[in-house]
């Protein structure tokens, strides 16, 4: 089976959760010997020449196709786009100024407003007309591919998969990773609520992360339930690390919280039960790590807590150090006010880190090795963390029984139940 897929970002192009879901979703279609063409807004850069394998040249106005060595049945082409996951009207606009300013640097352009720049054809003059654009250059791109059904993860790719399944005549599948109320909460942006509500009223199939984001589907947007499908995620399962190899010897326990710094996961709620650890136990770290709308804000509040010089900020961290930090932590909690899947709290327990996580998350639909919170409840969240630290024998068992059950969860299985969506949809159609 032949898939044209649309995603936001892939590895070594990366910012979140949905780079990682795509990976491992991706990977594993290719290992079962199905025939993926992957398209996403992305230039490929010459800093990432090591990890791809360009097919065709990169132009100002081109899309560029690569191969992953290790991925056989896989091709991708990046389309120029100034589009990024996790963006905002206002972020688009400065990247595109950003980039206009580059262009003049390397071009000596006397070009001096970035409205000019955007009337051309490479950049919209905002974020939503851009993805109307891009949806426009998927089509175009699909009409020289062969391919059996359309596969669009979250809303920025939705107008595209119905552009491409409109002018191919093939079914189109949407994949929700998340919401706008899981992004916003009850202030919505009505552009995006409409863009992700005519996707999924125009997908043949709707692929939900747990049955948290399909209850919302259905609430929320009033999708069909006989529509709805829940595929759980998976993890990429690793080698074995030792702590030597981290290089770091601390005597200090450490208390990790590892995602974006936005409202949806909750780092005030992570905060606010810190300080109540560090009121009763004082050899405590908490760590960090990620980047975004709420770190400036967070490191304000550490300091007003006067909790400071107990948390660390490590910006956003990729690949070994992202392993590194794992092999670090003593504990890992994901306090999200809303997180329709959740794939940290898996790679935690895939590398021995016992987690506590948030009720409001679809992962504890599939964790049972692990202690689950309300993400409001800051005095029972520091109490299961001092629990965790003071008491061995509880963080080995959560740790092994966690790590244990996490192994079950196999990104070939979240793949084989995909295919058998698609094999359904094509008798369906």
């Amino acid at each position: 089976m032949r898939i044209f897929m649309l995603g936001w970002e892939f590895p070594p192009f990366i910012s979140g959760g949905l780079g990682t879901a795509c990976y491992g979703l991706t990977k594993a279609m290719d290992q079962l010997g199905m025939e993926v063409t992957f398209v996403l807004p992305r230039m490929v850069e010459s800093g990432y020449a090591t990890h791809v394998k360009l097919l065709s040249p990169s132009s100002w106005t081109s899309a560029t196709s690569f191969k992953f060595s290790e991925l056989k049945n896989v091709r991708f082409h990046a389309i120029n786009s100034a589009l990024e996951p996790y963006s905002t009207p206002d972020a688009y606009r400065q990247r595109i100024e950003e980039t206009l300013r580059q262009k003049q640097k390397m071009h000596g352009s006397t070009i001096s407003a970035a409205s000019q720049l955007i009337a051309g054809d490479d950049y919209s003059k905002d974020m939503y007309t851009e993805v109307y654009r891009y949806a426009a250059v998927a089509a175009e791109l699909a009409k020289d591919e062969q391919f059996d059904i359309v596969h669009a993860h979250d809303w920025m790719t939705y107008p595209a998969g119905i552009a491409v399944a409109a002018i191919s005549e093939k079914p189109l599948i949407v994949h929700v990773h998340s919401t706008e109320f899981d992004r916003s909460g009850e202030h919505v942006n009505q552009i995006i609520y409409d863009i992700e509500r005519e996707g999924m009223e125009r997908a043949d199939k709707v692929i939900a992360v747990s049955h948290f984001t399909r209850s919302t589907v259905i609430s929320r947007y009033g999708i069909s339930g006989e529509k709805v499908e829940v595929v759980h995620n998976g993890v990429e399962h690793n080698g074995n690390w030792s702590l030597a190899e981290t290089g770091i010897n601390t005597n200090e326990k450490i208390v990790l919280f590892l995602g974006r710094i936005t409202m949806q996961k909750g780092p005030e709620y992570f905060l606010q039960a810190a300080k109540k650890v560090l009121e009763m136990m004082d050899d405590v770290k908490f760590v960090m790590v990620g980047s975004g709308d709420m770190m400036y804000r967070s490191i304000e509040m550490a300091a007003e807590l006067g909790i400071g010089h107990k948390v660390l900020f490590t910006g956003f961290l990729r690949g070994e150090d992202v392993q590194k930090i794992y092999k670090m932590a003593d504990l890992y909690v994901m306090p999200s006010v809303s997180e329709p899947f959740g794939i940290a709290p898996l790679e935690a327990l895939n590398n021995d880190v016992p987690v506590i996580i948030s009720k409001q998350s679809g992962v504890s639909e599939v964790l049972t090795h692990a202690l689950k919170v309300d993400f409001w409840d800051t005095t029972e969240i520091a109490n299961m963390i001092i629990a965790v630290l003071k008491y061995p024998p509880l963080q080995e068992t959560l740790a092994n029984h966690g790590n244990f059950e996490v192994r079950k969860l196999r990104w070939k299985d979240a793949a084989a139940k995909c295919i058998r969506i698609y094999e359904e949809t094509l008798v369906a159609v």
